[in-house]
């Protein structure tokens, strides 16, 4: 495989020349990506990287999937203007244990070595911590764009914040990374892998950055913002999640996602519809990507109701107060199904519905919609 295929849609490929020296040394590389596991579930944006690290497993090198149990408990600092929130142990070890099984949708399990950073970092004494300190200077921590801003704000950094990148950069000193990917939000972060690899007598990793996905709101993709598309999501969710993303945003989706180029006589529609199949299929297969289509097309453009529509028994009594039904059926506050109510988002048998006083014979077995997407059989 050319070098131009390993590195497709990369932003750097850092120092110039040194992937290519790396390559000639005719040995499996190990090309390391780390992911801290701040939620359950890796997204669509997240598996860019993960992309190029199933191209260079294609070509029999070895991947090194860094699950980062360590360093979420500091939490990285990387384009944030505040500390991130620290999720307990649990939380951690939750997340942690999914992670894994998502990735290897996208890559592949012979050639990736699976590796939790608490391995390392859990072992090293305060004197251990203090030699790390020295590879870098506080000078230099604040050239970072985030940091910088945040000092000359006025706004606190924390010291453990200004662990984070030498933390990180002692996960490819463990591993011996020859290669580390990561988006170009981490671009710091993997250079300081490189300063610490070499002050530790190894040879520095090459540096590969992949561009950030920007979801629907135009903001990057994120779990924390829940503007994501997550890997594990049911198809109905990522198909429906995929549609909602912009006519322009389609381009760059198919670059970075299909890695595919969209000709340019493409109707919005189409392609939209085949990327969300694409999407679909690589977490689910061909026949559910098929399936949410279909969902998709009934629910959302014509307004029916599934095909398979969940069933809520009423509670007792003579006359219902529909806020309450729809609470208790969908999950609602009781003054958001008022709200919905309110403004026509209401259908019981295909009828809008304004009362929120409803007689009980009218519900049982009756068809209640809510909002464009959320259906429910009401038994009795």
């Amino acid at each position: 495989m050319p070098v131009a295929e390993l590195t497709r849609n990369a932003v750097h490929v850092l120092p110039t020349g040194a992937l290519e020296t790396k390559l000639e040394l005719g040995r499996p590389l190990r090309v390391k990506l780390g992911i801290d596991v701040t939620s359950p579930d890796i997204h669509v944006g997240r598996g860019i990287p993960l992309q190029r690290m199933r191209a260079f497993q294609d070509e029999g090198h070895t991947g090194i999937l860094i699950v980062g149990d360590y360093t979420t408990r500091i939490g990285d600092p990387s384009g944030r203007s505040t500390e991130r929130p620290i999720l307990s142990d649990e939380e951690i070890d939750r997340n942690a244990e999914t992670y894994v099984e998502q990735a290897l949708q996208i890559i592949v399990p012979e050639r990736t070595e699976v590796r939790r950073n608490s391995e390392w970092l859990a072992g090293l004494s305060f004197a251990d911590v203090i030699q790390l300190t020295r590879m870098m200077t506080v000078a230099q921590m604040l050239e970072r764009d985030d940091f910088a801003g945040r000092y000359a704000g006025g706004q606190p950094i924390s010291v453990s914040e200004l662990l984070y990148p030498l933390m990180q950069a002692y996960d490819s000193v463990a591993v011996e990374a020859d290669i580390e990917l990561g988006g170009t939000d981490q671009l710091y972060n993997l250079l300081a892998g490189r300063e610490v690899m070499q002050a530790y007598g190894l040879e520095p990793q090459v540096v590969l950055t992949t561009p950030l996905l920007m979801s629907w709101d135009g903001e990057k993709m994120s779990s924390s913002v829940g503007n994501n598309i997550p890997l594990t999501a049911s198809p109905e969710e990522q198909f429906g999640r995929t549609m909602r993303i912009s006519d322009d945003l389609l381009q760059e989706w198919y670059r970075l996602v299909l890695e595919e180029r969209l000709s340019v006589d493409s109707e919005p529609l189409d392609a939209k519809l085949a990327l969300a199949r694409r999407i679909v299929a690589r977490s689910h297969g061909e026949e559910a990507a098929v399936a949410a289509e279909g969902h998709f097309t009934r629910v959302v453009r014509e307004g029916r109701a599934p095909d398979d529509v969940p069933e809520h028994p009423l509670p007792d009594g003579d006359t219902l107060h529909l806020p309450a039904v729809l609470s208790d059926a969908f999950g609602l506050s009781t003054s958001d199904a008022r709200r919905l109510i309110a403004q026509g988002g209401v259908k019981v048998e295909g009828r809008v519905v304004e009362a929120l006083d409803i007689p009980r014979a009218e519900l049982a077995g009756a068809l209640v919609q809510a909002g464009k997407r959320r259906f429910v059989r009401l038994t009795s």
